[in-house]
């Protein structure tokens, strides 16, 4: 018969083994239900963009393309939940090479999701501010260009803050069933202020200067569209696009920052940052709840997405030409 102590640890037959965090039934199943649907709905939610985006040529748009971008960050970051929901008894059974790989894939989607976060706001600062350049300035061919470098730097750049880490996996463990990760401190303040500060100070400048251009754009619009002329109108049909566009993007970056400032808010409470992926905090399933916001937002604010989200479901998809629908 087994002893409580025994019960209590990871790896009962292990003397090394760390000791698992006991927890009411309740609250382990309430944990598991939870991880459990997020991980799923973002899976689902954002393989839905990602076939809407690749599928429908209509759809082949730069803007989009970074839309396509941003769901496949999310769409990993559903599977890495995965992760949290193997740790809701606080072990690690994967062992020290999963332990790092998951850190590495999850600092690389953090990089790729900021970085298309800020060629977003970019891509809105051109679309509204210059919109007489913007066809010349922002092509599909560039658009591409970018998120491939930033997909790339962002893989490079996670290397180097996990070298030691990557090079003697499990280094920083105080116990067998555990997943510690240690940034010392000058890697922990150049990540946050590349990763965080200076992004997130891009994103919000930006995006100041969008909301002026755009406020003062639309009292225009409606102060002279009694007067203009009915050729004019496709302009004016094209301006409240971009200008709808940009308020639908601004409410993705907007939920970004609230999902990911508390994160990084925690990171600056110790000198060395410690990540412990077993402690399962508040922080990280609010980091990861914005991977699931984002469709949700597509699906209310867009009406295409909803029109693929039908053609998908209904696997309308499957039938000859489907690419070729109409869905604006």
């Amino acid at each position: 018969m087994k002893s409580l102590e025994d019960d209590e640890l990871c790896f009962p037959h292990i003397n090394s083994s760390c000791r698992k965090v006991v927890r009411p039934h309740f609250v382990s199943m309430l944990t598991y239900i939870l991880l459990s649907s997020i991980s799923l709905l973002t899976v689902t939610l954002n393989l839905m963009v990602i076939i809407s985006i690749s599928h429908f040529r209509q759809l082949h748009t730069p803007t989009n393309l970074l839309l396509l971008s941003l769901a496949v960050s999310d769409f990993f970051v559903g599977l890495i939940v995965f992760f949290q929901i193997v740790l809701i008894e606080d072990c690690w059974f994967l062992g020290d090479h999963m332990c790092i790989l998951y850190t590495f894939l999850d600092y690389i989607i953090t990089s790729a999701s900021v970085g298309t976060m800020v060629l977003i706001s970019v891509d809105r600062y051109v679309a509204i501010c210059e919109p007489l350049h913007y066809s010349n300035k922002v092509t599909q061919k560039r658009v591409t260009i970018c998120v491939c470098l930033c997909w790339t730097g962002s893989a490079i750049y996670s290397t180097l803050p996990l070298k030691d880490n990557l090079t003697e996996p499990g280094r920083n463990n105080s116990c067998f069933g555990e997943c510690v990760i240690v940034i010392n401190y000058i890697a922990g303040l150049a990540d946050l202020f590349l990763i965080f500060i200076g992004p997130v100070t891009v994103i919000i400048v930006l995006y100041m200067r969008v909301f002026v251009v755009a406020v003062t754009q639309a009292r225009v619009m409606r102060s002279h569209v009694a007067v203009l002329p009915h050729k004019f109108s496709m302009n004016i049909t094209a301006k409240k696009s971009e200008m709808k566009a940009a308020r639908t993007l601004g409410v993705v970056i907007v939920v970004f920052l609230l999902c990911v400032c508390p994160y990084y808010c925690v990171a600056l409470s110790d000198q060395d940052t410690l990540i412990n992926v077993s402690s399962g905090t508040i922080v990280v399933c609010v980091f990861y709840f914005n991977s699931c916001l984002n469709p949700l937002i597509y699906a209310f604010f867009y009406p295409w997405f909803r029109r693929s989200m039908k053609l998908i479901v209904t696997l309308e998809i499957l039938q000859p030409g489907s690419c070729e629908r109409n869905l604006l």
